[in-house]
């Protein structure tokens, strides 16, 4: 038995290689399926089995691209309720590939339909040794039960049970094959490993460590991260089948006129994905920088609305690519143009340009102690964040809810936006920017950089920001001494 797990950075997704002697099983395809395709022939292994444990929240998955391009079945969990072609599974069905057999097992809990595929390897023996359990249980996390508006404490009752009752009474030798890592909102506290095993997890997950039910439903529908936008989105993308790949646009290499009248149809929105450095120098007035840089897919899913055409703005054309590519993970498919010659070709045309001002974290510390001249220091990561590591004069509204509580702001005010690196805090300016603001400055380094001049203890929720924590009750020592920054 052969498995080849295929990481895509940004959403933290794990998709898998399933093989036996001569077929193999694709669990859990991200949309952009060539990877499989060739990852199959040079393993001499023929496509047989599209298995997915449960329609995904976080992207859009590939299993009908891959279908067309492999002619192999789509397995899916009788109870999403598909609407392509497919062969729905529930508890007790098997599937056969040469010498490896799969069981499945109903694990609902992070969705009401999730199924886990419990791998056991004749040609060594007949005992569990893998099991490809999607979003149920991560390294070091469970899957988050609160997606569903109204039935967090329902599915947080039903994944305890899929947790306790089925999947902990495997060996601790098997295999654990989730569909996400560290970086995924999927979860809480999921750690950076990727892969590990029911006795590892059994021992030092302390979500599973919560053996009280009543206590592991509390600590799993209270304080959960947002969850964002598309997440309801590409559920229901998956559950009906995403559009082809063949068939989606391409963005047009557009000149500087034509992108102007492009831009001014209420229907577009213009984004731009260059380093916010380069965005704060020179831009487009009106656009959004998402820096590529930075976790693009998940921020573009989050903020970008689907209706609309989007406008890509790249000093790179390579780029252009990689953005198209990222942002059909997320479900927004209508990426119809880019900028030919980029902002030099804008400029060179004489067309309006607008600017964000990038101060260092010395120049942040002079602005803040003048008091002539006073500034609002505009936090924007999330609560956590926040809480274990901000500045004394910092105002917490996380990037997302600032499109709708930038009432909130003075528009006449001084503001300083300040995130982890700077990424953030600059998608936060540009928002700012679009509603009216006119006085903005970004934190370039963010409170990462803050740290690094020795003018504030280091943050470990800053240099990961969607990385491991623990799910349950906040440790004692987590952040001690952290709160505290040098004025």
């Amino acid at each position: 038995m052969i498995v080849q797990s295929i990481f895509v950075p940004g959403i933290a997704h794990s998709s898998y290689i399933l093989g036996a002697s001569s077929t193999c099983a694709v669990i859990d395809p991200r949309r952009d399926v060539e990877i499989y395709v060739k990852a199959a022939k040079d393993l001499n292994l023929k496509i047989t089995h599209i298995l997915q444990t449960h329609l995904h929240a976080d992207f859009v998955s590939g299993h009908l691209d891959l279908a067309r391009a492999t002619g192999a079945p789509i397995v899916i969990p009788k109870a999403a309720g598909a609407s392509f072609e497919h062969i729905p599974v529930s508890e007790g069905d098997t599937l056969r590939l040469e010498d490896v057999l799969l069981e499945v097992l109903e694990t609902p809990g992070h969705t009401p339909e999730h199924v886990t595929y419990v791998a056991r390897d004749f040609a060594r023996g007949p005992e569990p040794v893998s099991i490809f359990c999607g979003d149920t249980l991560f390294v070091g996390d469970v899957g988050r039960p609160d997606l569903f508006p109204g039935r967090a404490v329902e599915l947080a009752r039903l994944l305890y049970d899929s947790l306790h009752t089925k999947l902990l009474s495997l060996p601790d030798f098997c295999e654990v094959y989730p569909a996400h890592g560290a970086g995924s909102l999927c979860g809480r506290s999921m750690g950076a490993k990727r892969e590990s095993t029911i006795g590892y997890e059994r021992r030092f997950n302390e979500a599973l460590g919560i053996t009280d039910l009543e206590a592991f439903v509390n600590s799993l529908t209270s304080g959960m991260p947002a969850a964002p936008d598309h997440f309801s989105r590409c559920s229901r993308i998956n559950r009906e089948g995403p559009a082809l790949a063949a068939s989606l646009p391409f963005p047009a290499f557009l000149n500087p006129g034509a992108f102007s009248e492009k831009m001014a149809s209420p229907e577009s929105i213009v984004l731009d994905i260059r380093d916010y450095s380069a965005f704060g120098g020179n831009h487009i007035p009106g656009s959004i920088n998402l820096d590529l840089g930075g976790n693009f897919a998940t921020f573009a899913g989050w903020i970008l609305p689907p209706e609309k055409e989007i406008l890509l703005v790249s000093d790179r054309p390579e780029n252009v690519d990689a953005a198209v590519t990222s942002l059909r993970r997320v479900g927004l498919d209508r990426v119809t143009a880019t900028l030919e010659g980029s902002i030099f070709a804008w400029a060179r045309a004489g067309l309006p340009t607008a600017h964000i001002p990038q101060v260092s974290p010395f120049e942040l510390q002079q602005m803040a102690s003048a008091v002539s001249v006073p500034i609002l220091i505009l936090d924007v990561r999330s609560p956590a964040e926040y809480e274990g590591f901000h500045l004394p004069q910092a105002v917490n509204i996380p990037v997302p809810e600032l499109r709708s509580r930038f009432v909130e702001l003075d528009p006449g005010s001084r503001i300083v936006t300040v995130c982890g690196t700077g990424h953030r805090s600059s998608l936060a300016a540009s928002l700012l920017l679009q509603k009216g603001f006119e006085n903005v400055t970004n934190l370039a380094g963010g409170m990462m950089g803050f740290a690094a001049a020795g003018l504030a203890p280091a943050c470990p929720l800053c240099v990961s920001p969607h990385g491991p924590r623990f799910t349950g009750q906040r440790s004692e020592n987590a952040h001690a001494g952290d709160r505290e920054v040098i004025p």
